[in-house]
């Protein structure tokens, strides 16, 4: 194997050279202690994200891990797929905390520290939950927008809360507050959904009174206050004088921020720039995507993208292209991007030609040819004390639905299943779509006595064919940190995990200063 240093990986970091650096645990692990721009890939789904995560198979990538055994592995899977510049962090995270740096606990970290930083230099208003409530309850002439995603929103809401994804708030503002005396509350789960919303629509202009409610939907449960569950108000339409205005506020902001722009014969000569690593993002809605797209390009609204950029451009120093048939969104994303210190661009054109239509699959090396079964006889085995059923799906899909007696484990810690799996003649190994589950029954042969195979598409064919189908926690061979829950999910999560989390978040500003690599910068 080849070794690096964590004194090399900072120093990649700090001139801007390309860099991917994975942690390799579950994203639980991950979530108590990681380097500023370390991205999390679980070794048990590495084939399943790596060709999206790093798209130029010869970047620089660097994996470690924190004593578990994942990066050897890890380094001979990048290897075969075929990376050719893949390192381990020699020492592993231990050895980045013994050289004195920092660790960034919980994930999106380093957008979070970024939205913190914002709210530092600019000073972004906001509003106390107790004092948004006041103001919802004496009919104020107010609106509050909420930019999560919809299926967030839904869950749970603030009273009057109307759902504006990021992206689409300079879009959509004066829409839906025509007056420039409204005041406009902006809301998140938490903190950097609402500061960036906030500061976008300044940025932009608007003349309204515009401020965040502090710390979204968990400032207001620990204000002991009620959220809304259920609702579905989204935001309308806009016409051609909306649009255009919102295009030339969110182009003056792209510009300040340092944003460039492109045709699409200049993407194409980006594209075949082998030298550096290119991702290409739609930020419109999801919608509107599947509608028509410029081909190549996947959806991720871009107000999500600014909040999650380590889950879909780990590759820090990479180029970044936004594509929007209106513009604004596209522009106030690369806005943002830019000013976290991406290579950010915007694509001028290129939704006049043919358009692809429908969802984006991402590549992913071939799965190894591993033996099967079919869904239907799988069933018939049902009963059959002598079949066991391992399901290597991520825990939160196992919970939500699997098959009737199948037994959850991680593909990593597969070494920690055999014994419970030694009263199998039969072993079937599942996942949702089969995928994982030929990699997981080539590796589970050699540790058990019994004969492996692979659910044929796994869980989903079992699905599509009406078959039984339970949720809950089942019963678990490994234990289950492929999953970390976030403080703000829900509303049943514990007062002092809430309150930790916002303690947390006040501190990632002096947390920046500390670690010293993020080449931020506030417009």
């Amino acid at each position: 194997m080849k070794f690096t240093t964590p004194e090399a990986i900072r120093l990649a970091l700090l001139s801007r050279r390309e860099i991917a650096l994975f942690d390799l645990r579950g994203e639980a692990a991950f979530a108590t202690g990681h380097p500023l721009f370390a991205a999390n890939l679980p070794l048990g789904h590495l084939e399943q994200r790596i060709l999206f995560l790093v798209p130029r198979k010869e970047t620089p990538v660097v994996v470690y891990d924190d004593g578990e055994g994942y990066a050897a592995p890890a380094f001979d899977r990048l290897t075969a797929i075929g990376y050719t510049d893949v390192s381990v962090m020699e020492g592993g995270l231990a050895a980045w905390k013994g050289a004195g740096y920092e660790l960034f606990e919980d994930v999106n970290s380093a957008s979070k520290a970024f939205g913190e930083l914002v709210e530092a230099r600019r000073h972004t208003p906001s509003v106390s939950p107790q004092d948004a409530r006041a103001l919802i309850e004496s009919d104020a002439d107010l609106v509050v927008l909420d930019v999560r995603r919809f299926d967030e929103y839904q869950r749970m809401s603030i009273p009057h809360g109307i759902s504006v994804p990021g992206a689409e708030l300079v879009l959509r503002a004066r829409t839906i507050a025509p007056d420039p005396a409204t005041t406009i509350i902006v809301n998140c789960a938490g903190r950097t959904r609402g500061l960036i919303g906030t500061q976008s629509l300044i940025n932009a202009g608007l003349p309204n009174r515009v401020m965040a409610l502090r710390n979204g939907t968990i400032g207001w449960t620990l204000a002991g206050q009620e959220l809304n569950h259920g609702h579905t108000e989204s935001f309308p339409g806009v016409d051609e004088k909306e649009r255009e205005y919102a295009r030339t506020a969110a182009r003056a902001v792209s510009y300040r921020a340092g944003v460039k722009r492109l045709s699409p014969q200049q993407l194409d000569a980006l594209k075949g720039d082998r030298s550096r690593t290119l991702y290409l993002f739609d930020v419109r809605t999801a919608e509107e995507y599947r509608k028509g797209h410029i081909d190549g390009f996947v959806n991720i609204a871009g107000g999500q993208l600014v909040q999650e950029t380590d889950m879909y451009a780990p590759v820090r120093g990479a180029r970044i292209v936004l594509a929007d048939d209106i513009g604004p969104r596209a522009d106030m994303s690369a806005s943002w991007l830019a000013q976290m210190g991406w290579d950010a661009y915007v694509l001028e054109g290129g939704f006049d030609g043919e358009l692809a239509t429908g969802e984006h699959e991402a590549p992913r090396p071939p799965a190894p040819k591993a033996p099967t079964i079919t869904a239907a006889a799988l069933h018939d085995m049902t009963g059959d004390a002598a079949c066991g059923v391992v399901d290597v799906s991520l825990s939160t899909s196992y919970s939500e639905g699997h098959i009737p007696d199948a037994m959850f484990a991680m593909r990593s810690r597969l070494r920690d299943a055999v014994a419970a799996l030694d009263r199998f003649g039969r072993i079937v190994v599942t996942s949702e779509d089969g995928y994982t589950a030929r990699f997981a029954a080539i590796e589970l042969q050699p540790l058990v006595d019994a004969e492996v195979l692979a659910l044929d598409d796994g869980n989903g064919a079992w699905r599509s064919q009406g078959l039984a189908w339970v949720a809950g926690a089942g019963h678990r061979l490994t234990a289950a940190d492929d999953r970390y829950r976030r403080p703000y999910e829900g509303t049943d999560n514990p007062v002092e995990a809430m309150q930790a989390y916002l303690d947390w978040e006040f501190g990632l500003v002096a947390q920046l200063e500390r670690d010293g690599t993020h080449g931020f910068f506030v417009i």
